[in-house]
């Protein structure tokens, strides 16, 4: 394989995890929307807090991407801090 199909296989699944992040993001505002209203079943709750603590640990990683030479840096802070990375993002078990 070479590298410019590398680095298009790459691009396809960080897409597909961008977009599963972002619809799982949108269902947690569609939660909290529904709280203001009714009561959230345990699993609701689960839900919203599982989405902002992914959330809360994308922010830093953003922010290290945003410093110079941070696209370089970010991969080395992601092989020592695994859990850096928001759900969507981690490798699945196969």
């Amino acid at each position: 394989m070479t590298s410019v199909d590398e680095i298009k296989e790459l691009l396809q699944k960080n897409k597909a995890r961008l977009s599963k992040e972002l619809q799982q993001s949108k269902e947690a505002v569609a939660l909290i929307k529904k709280s203001t209203y009714s009561s959230l079943t345990d699993e609701e709750k689960d839900k919203i807090k599982v989405q902002l603590l992914d959330i809360f640990k994308a922010i830093p990683a953003f922010a290290i991407f945003m410093l110079p030479g941070g696209a370089l840096l970010l991969p080395l802070v992601i092989k020592l801090i695994p859990d850096i990375l928001p759900s969507a993002f981690r490798e699945e078990e196969e």
